[in-house]
């Protein structure tokens, strides 16, 4: 891992991916109509006709795409919200929490995010929103009892620069179009389940095992491109917070402590955990250890920690 780029790069890059997704989950999306018309239209109609026949259907798939769009842009804060259990955090609550994020966005030239709160004792945090209107630090109550004020510190300066680094949004504009896809697999596999004892034709049977096919390997690969810049973003969030706080040590610290106990048993959505400071799979080994590696949403906690005891 290269050492922290600078916060105007990151940014530039990161609103870079943004259009890229914008661009590019609505393509990803697109191709697969396109496969689903190629593989089912009848073979005599020639590739004229399926050509056609997608032109016409694009206006009906980005209409769609943007009302889901516009729905969970304006909405995504309730449902990240309401997901995680979580509530607002006043500053008459915990003045002690208040004092560490309006210090370190003091420090940074940072318009205050809104404090949230998750009553559990697993320790963890997370950032959400799109602009400054719905920033939002979520804390665990485990995190904020547990770890010392130089620790939370480190914890609240990775969440800070993930907003700093425009990498909330690039996120959530990222789940939203995935969650497009799991909608679309979801329909058609209760489909395929809760319809197997009606009478369908072949025509029916094969069309509809093909679109599931092919909406799962649309899936796996919007998953795929989106974990990767998961990924990614959690070693650049540490870098920026270690920058931002002189206490590289203080951030390792708080991970140690972290590892041990990050399960919020109250969030129950797998897209909110992915935006959490810590979140893996169960452990595995062999061929699966690879595979959820591919699916995970984190680099390996060890592997974090280490770079921050080398700065």
């Amino acid at each position: 891992m290269a050492g922290y780029i600078g916060i105007q790069t990151q940014i530039q890059r990161n609103n870079t991916r943004s259009v890229l997704l914008l661009l590019g989950f609505p393509l990803l999306l697109l191709g697969a109509v396109y496969a689903f018309l190629y593989f089912t239209l009848p073979a005599d109609s020639g590739n004229v006709s399926v050509n056609d026949t997608f032109v016409q259907t694009i206006p009906g798939v980005l209409i769609a795409v943007g009302i889901w769009f516009v729905i969970a842009y304006f909405f995504h804060s309730k449902m990240i919200s309401s997901a995680a259990g979580a509530r607002p955090l006043e500053r008459k609550d915990n003045l002690r929490v208040y004092n560490l994020v309006e210090n370190l966005c003091i420090s940074k030239g940072m318009r205050m995010p809104k404090v949230n709160i998750i009553e559990d004792q697993a320790l963890n945090a997370f950032a959400s929103g799109i602009n400054e209107k719905t920033y939002t630090v979520t804390l665990t109550r485990g995190i904020i009892d547990t770890l010392n004020d130089e620790e939370l510190e480190g914890v609240i300066a990775h969440e800070l620069m993930h907003i700093r680094n425009k990498d909330v949004r690039l996120l959530i504009i990222s789940i939203i179009f995935v969650g497009i896809f799991s909608f679309i697999a979801q329909i058609l596999f209760r489909s395929m389940l809760f319809g197997a004892g009606r009478r369908r034709g072949k025509n029916d049977n094969r069309a509809l095992l093909i679109a599931m096919v092919i909406a799962f390997v649309a899936f796996l690969l919007s998953m795929l491109f989106r974990f990767a810049i998961s990924r990614k973003r959690e070693y650049m969030a540490d870098s920026g917070a270690a920058e931002m706080t002189k206490k590289p040590w203080a951030l390792a610290a708080a991970l140690r402590k972290i590892s041990g106990n990050y399960r919020v048993e109250t969030v129950k959505s797998d897209d909110v955990a992915e935006l959490f400071i810590e979140n893996r799979p169960d452990k595995s080994s062999g061929l699966m250890s690879a595979i959820t590696g591919l699916f995970a949403t984190h680099p390996p906690i060890e592997k974090r920690i280490a770079i921050l005891e080398q700065f």
